[in-house]
């Protein structure tokens, strides 16, 4: 079984879940923010997930403060912007630090299992990675990537 699968993490309402409940699906990883240039990407985000969860796409949203302090709210904060603004239905989780020290166990093994341009470190908001059906994870894409871009290797994926 994949490391993937033996990973959890805790919602915005609080509820812990297992990975192994994601087990036969691709899953979208992306750290968030809401007071960044690239939030209007939660939009695009939202319309992958509604045209392939279907076909057993996932994303999974981890709002994370750490770069330029923009996502300074509370869990209640976050979960009103995701559906006031940008109307996410995808499962969002806990704020969390996805580098250093403190950094989430699932962000640990992402960036062991795709290293980025110099090193492996998120660099900013809206680090995407995907996650195959196997648990593997299969690409890592910048923040500047447009969720749209990702929909050729979703099909691949979801096949």
């Amino acid at each position: 079984m994949s490391d993937f699968y033996n990973l959890k993490a805790v919602t915005l309402r609080g509820k812990e879940i297992s990975f192994d409940t994601y087990n036969g699906k691709v899953v979208i990883i992306v750290n968030t923010a809401s007071k960044c240039g690239f939030t209007p990407q939660f939009e695009g985000l939202e319309k992958l997930y509604e045209k392939y969860k279907d076909q057993g796409l996932v994303i999974l949203g981890f709002p994370c403060n750490q770069f330029a302090n923009q996502e300074p709210g509370t869990a209640k904060d976050i979960e009103g912007g995701c559906m006031i603004n940008y109307g996410v239905t995808f499962q969002m989780f806990d704020k969390i630090d996805v580098n250093g020290p403190g950094a989430h166990p699932l962000f640990v093994y992402l960036k062991r299992e795709q290293k980025g341009l110099f090193n492996s470190d998120i660099k900013w908001n809206f680090t995407k990675f995907i996650v195959d059906k196997k648990g593997k994870v299969v690409k890592r894409y910048a923040p500047a990537t447009e969720p749209a871009k990702l929909e050729k290797d979703i099909i691949r994926y979801l096949k």
